[in-house]
């Protein structure tokens, strides 16, 4: 951009922003100028756009941003700040846009699921590991591949998670909501041990671990408020006696009397009302299930499904839902791969090409937030070719022994009776996919669009 058409637009942008004493500061990101005024009256956007060389003017995070493309707007900054006398400052297009959807999906139910995603997001690892294990060891001690001694081995190992995740669960979820972890770990604890079966409460003895994980769920996040509350009024010198000790007296007997058994009978009902609604809804649940699927993830709602799945595979060691979840990434799989056969856009070639693989995998976030969700019609399409494969899920009866696990690695997760049908599920997916996605007309992205700038978004939103 020659020194003097570059000038020409400053000097055009500074008259129309109200003047160089109008200006506060001026800082600039990979396509955009973005300055903070002091008098926005004095700003006509209108007549900012039309400007020769601002591709756009928005407001966003108390900055008047000007889009002038990739390469062009530092160089117009560096300009512009001379002119105003200001330095100028380089930001992070990528930390702004985390920030500016943050703060979007920031409302208290939002970020009560974000509460609830960070308590199991590390227990996961142990989810797929003893998963894993725990299935290989039923298929090989069906094969007769291994002893009956060596079974049990594995089967231990396999199970392990299960042993103490309400002590685990319990310590997350104190952790998370400003308690201690160990009155956490507790409380949890309280609800979990055996010795729960000598206590009577209203001529009925209770059962170790009826509760479940919501009980805990309950209980430790209650003691941790309970908590929070006690130290900021307690006095330093007996905080550390008094606080801990009024925490587990209160909730324990809270636990015993209202937790445990609120805890029983909303799992059950909980267990009750999925099994039934898959089993008994057949296809169309599972349909149902799968095509709404990706909307949630879209919106972090999904987060909500996580404890209901933990819940499913503690009371009956199977989860009926991941299975017709799963399919909603292999409806995006066949949706992206018919955008990448009939896309003339090079660079919408190359995000395809390389989120194809491990959209496969399991990981769907960069093809639905870089590919179809971008392309608009293509998002539609791939949520209703996975209901195709949610409902062959629901109608063959399909379900995995643990969670963590999406796509094709998820097989190891299926039992080996039901291994074949959740192929042949996938594959439908894949096909439903492609196949209205390739039928349905839809826009291009075009070859000019700023790919720096799409890029950028692409990064920002493909977090889960």
């Amino acid at each position: 951009m020659a020194n003097a058409k570059m000038k020409h637009l400053c000097l055009d942008i500074l008259e129309k922003v109200g003047g160089k004493e109008n200006v506060v500061s001026v800082t600039h990101c990979a396509t955009r100028l973005r300055l903070v005024i002091s008098n926005k009256e004095l700003v006509d956007k209108k007549v900012l756009n039309r400007v020769d060389g601002v591709m756009g003017v928005v407001e966003q995070s108390g900055q008047l941003q000007l889009i002038l493309g990739p390469g062009k707007a530092a160089k117009v900054a560096d300009e512009f700040g001379q002119l105003v006398g200001k330095n100028v400052g380089v930001e992070d297009e990528v930390k702004i846009r985390k920030a500016e959807l943050k703060a979007k999906n920031s409302t208290p139910f939002k970020m009560f699921l974000r509460h609830l995603s960070n308590i199991f997001i590390p227990l996961i690892p142990a989810f797929i590991g003893c998963g894993v294990i725990y299935g290989l060891a039923k298929i090989l001690y069906n094969t007769h591949c291994v002893d009956k001694n060596t079974y049990y081995i594995l089967y231990v190992i396999g199970k392990g998670v299960f042993l103490y995740m309400n002590i685990m669960v319990g310590m997350n979820a104190a952790k998370e909501f400003g308690g201690s972890p160990s009155l956490g770990g507790a409380i949890a604890g309280i609800l979990t041990t055996s010795k729960l079966a000598k206590i009577v409460i209203n001529g009925d003895k209770l059962i170790p671990g009826e509760g479940g994980i919501i009980a805990v769920l309950i209980a430790v996040i209650i003691g941790a408020l309970l908590e929070k509350k006690l130290r900021k009024i307690m006095p330093s010198v007996i905080d550390l006696i008094v606080t801990p000790t009024i925490v587990l007296l209160v909730i324990g007997l809270g636990s015993l009397y209202m937790f445990h058994p609120l805890g029983a009978f909303l799992s059950a009902g909980l267990t009750t009302v999925v099994t039934a609604a898959v089993e008994k809804g057949g296809v169309l649940v599972g349909a149902l299930l799968s095509g709404t699927f990706l909307p949630l993830v879209m919106t972090g709602l999904h987060r909500v499904i996580t404890p209901i799945e933990v819940s499913l595979l503690d009371r009956t060691g199977l989860d009926l839902l991941r299975p017709i979840l799963a399919m909603a990434g292999a409806g995006q799989v066949g949706a992206a791969f018919a955008v990448y056969l009939k896309t003339k856009n090079k660079r919408l070639k190359k995000i395809i090409a390389s989120s194809l693989p491990i959209g496969m995998l399991g990981i769907g976030e960069p093809l639905m937030f870089g590919v179809t969700l971008p392309l608009g019609k293509p998002f539609l399409t791939a949520c209703l070719g996975s209901m195709i494969g949610g409902a062959y899920i629901s109608l063959t009866k399909v379900a995995s022994i643990g969670i963590g696990l999406s796509g094709l690695p998820l097989t190891l997760l299926i039992p080996s009776s039901s291994v074949v049908n959740y192929i042949i599920a996938t594959v439908l997916a894949y096909v439903g996919g492609f196949g209205l996605t390739y039928l349905v007309k839809w826009d291009d992205m075009a070859e000019d669009t700023d790919g720096e700038e799409n890029s950028v978004l692409n990064e920002v939103l493909n977090i889960k």
